[in-house]
């Protein structure tokens, strides 16, 4: 986080230092007001890039055999700009090669953990197990050390799920 603090000054330093060179050149023509309003601009473009360019570089951090099988974007009012293009606030993955198969009553169950990954002003990652019923689309969570399914929880997946595409159909 001090990072992304240091950066951000730095884009506002360096765009109020174009401003100051333009003013200069411009021989004082330009107004005073250019060179903090630039500053402004730099550290609000900073800004903006690095949210929008958070969910590819956090995707291009994971091994190939993840695989994103949602992503969740938001409109938020002090972000105007979100309004003509959705900022990508939280995405899930599955680690393909992580997935343990088994038969139970000639039913293909798949084992499972769903990581997901949420922007904040500091990056949340939470997993969770789940079991997959590929037969009947049919997930339960899977809670505890000892992993025992969570029948409360038990969700029917639709057909074009990703999750489902991905933990049964996709190798």
């Amino acid at each position: 986080m001090i990072w992304h603090l240091v950066a951000a000054a730095s884009a506002g330093v360096g765009a109020a230092g174009i401003a100051l060179l333009l003013r200069s050149l411009s021989g004082g023509r330009l107004p005073r007001w250019i060179i903090p309003a630039c500053a402004g601009l730099g550290l609000l473009a900073y800004q903006i890039s690095y949210e929008y360019g958070w969910y590819e570089s956090k995707r291009q951090q994971l091994p190939e055999s993840a695989a994103v099988v949602s992503t969740e974007k938001g409109r938020m009012v002090w972000r105007p700009w979100t309004y003509l293009y959705p900022l990508t606030t939280a995405f899930s993955v599955v680690d393909r090669d992580k997935l343990v198969t088994s038969r139970a009553d000639g039913e293909r169950l798949v084992e499972f953990v769903l990581y997901r990954f949420e922007m904040q002003y500091r990056d949340v990652l939470t997993h969770q197990a789940y079991l997959v019923n590929c037969s009947t689309r049919e997930r339960v969570p899977l809670v505890g050390d000892s992993r025992r399914p969570d029948i409360d929880r038990l969700r029917r997946l639709a057909d074009d799920d990703p999750q489902l595409e991905t933990v049964c159909f996709k190798r």
